[in-house]
């Protein structure tokens, strides 16, 4: 899940496309008679198929005169592909996508509006990240999220209190300083010096990383130099740097597992990588600075505005978003994790241990962080704040002459 957000400016193209032709589907019109729809994804590809499959096959008995085509592709390859068959009027009935390519795919028109969802099944948060004008144009199938990891045993060792949902960055800053111990190379933070780090630190400070009318970036504000400040400022003095590896692959997660960083940012898909330790370790929520924001990837699928049969496709789309089938093979298989606002149906994956607070996962979502949308520069934008990021946590750049310089670059690649 951490791939979902770079599918952007694959899809900036998609906006200037005009709805040409007719969708892939087979079978016309919405007759109660039998109906063949389309379906193509990637949430599936590498090692899922099979489980997709389950849920097809269930739908299938239970809506004997609707039968799904489903078409599987590399996320490598998918929007490649998908830009492509939407260019030319042959997409899917239902497709996919995902929190970094929803807003340019929907602006293009290319997607219907859903009618008499029942929003009640969804965490509404998740939900309302695919709502454009009131108007609900895709449902999540599956969710991550970035929380806080931390090593308890350092902490108790250190005689620091653990985080709680309540922890501010100067709660965060104050139990990194006491947990740093370099001479034992014990570090008390990890984060990533990076630009999904930075949009959601801005989240974090009160701001957002580009202006309401999405024209501009907000960068250059008390927002933007905070989350800077916040997220460079750790390198060196509570978190190890570029010299000492940091930002290298596997580095954070090799140093957490060793057992020496006490809190570590990731995404809730390294649970599962990180496993039992020989220490006892946890998550929280995210600290916040003014406010709470948790970064949240998802996928979801879409119906195609050019679809001969809507209603079929959407009661397809909203069996692969909300059943009880659904959520059963996601939680048997461990395949990311569903949407769905059914507590009673999650209590096996809350149950796991380790880490024992698994609700933080889904208290993470009540407070989000969503993505920008940057356009045909994404990659471009994202480089940028990178290397300012990087020059201020090396010391080469300040924050006070960085933060406008950044602001300048990125305003002129947006687009």
């Amino acid at each position: 899940m951490k791939k979902t957000v770079i599918a952007t400016a694959s899809f900036a193209l998609v906006a200037a496309v005009g709805l040409t032709g007719c969708s892939g589907s087979s079978g016309g019109g919405a007759s109660s008679g039998p109906v063949t729809i389309t379906y193509s994804n990637f949430i599936s590809n590498g090692g899922n198929e099979k489980n997709l499959d389950k849920i097809v096959k269930a739908f299938e008995k239970d809506n004997p005169n609707i039968t799904v085509k489903v078409t599987t592709s590399a996320y490598a390859d998918y929007f490649t592909k998908l830009q492509t068959d939407l260019a030319a009027g042959t997409e899917s009935d239902v497709f996919d996508v995902d929190a970094g390519s929803f807003a340019n795919i929907q602006a293009a028109g290319s997607l219907a509006a859903l009618d008499g969802v029942d929003a009640a099944k969804y965490r509404t948060s998740v939900l309302d990240s695919y709502k454009v004008d009131g108007k609900q144009y895709a449902l999540p199938t599956s969710f991550s999220n970035v929380v806080l990891f931390y090593n308890k045993d350092l902490f108790d060792k250190a005689g620091v209190a653990t985080p709680t949902a309540d922890w501010t960055w100067a709660d965060e800053k104050a139990a990194a300083e006491k947990l740093t111990d370099k001479k034992a190379g014990v570090w008390g933070d990890y984060q990533p010096i990076s630009y999904n780090e930075y949009y959601k630190a801005m989240a974090q400070a009160g701001g957002s990383f580009l202006a309401k009318d999405g024209k501009k970036s907000d960068i250059d504000s008390d927002a933007g130099k905070a989350a800077a400040d916040w997220i460079a400022g750790k390198s060196g003095t509570v978190m190890p740097t570029a010299a000492d590896g940091a930002g290298t692959p596997d580095f954070d997660t090799n140093l957490f597992k060793a057992g020496k960083l006490a809190m570590w940012h990731t995404g809730i898909w390294m649970i599962g990588l990180v496993g039992d330790l020989p220490f006892n370790w946890d998550i929280a929520v995210e600290p916040g600075d003014t406010q709470k924001a948790s970064a949240t990837f998802s996928n979801a699928a879409v119906v195609s505005a050019n679809s001969k049969n809507k209603a079929a496709a959407q009661k397809w789309a909203e069996y692969l978003s909300s059943s009880q089938e659904m959520v059963q093979v996601r939680l048997d298989a461990g395949w990311e994790l569903p949407a769905t606002s059914d507590d009673a149906a999650l209590k096996p994956y809350l149950e796991k241990t380790p880490p024992a607070n698994r609700q933080a996962v889904f208290d993470s979502l009540k407070h989000i962080a969503i993505a920008p949308q940057l356009g045909a520069n994404g990659q471009q934008i994202q480089d940028a704040v990178n290397n300012a990021l990087g020059e201020i946590a090396a010391g080469r750049a300040k924050t006070d002459t960085a933060i406008p310089a950044l602001a300048t670059q990125v305003d002129g690649l947006i687009k």
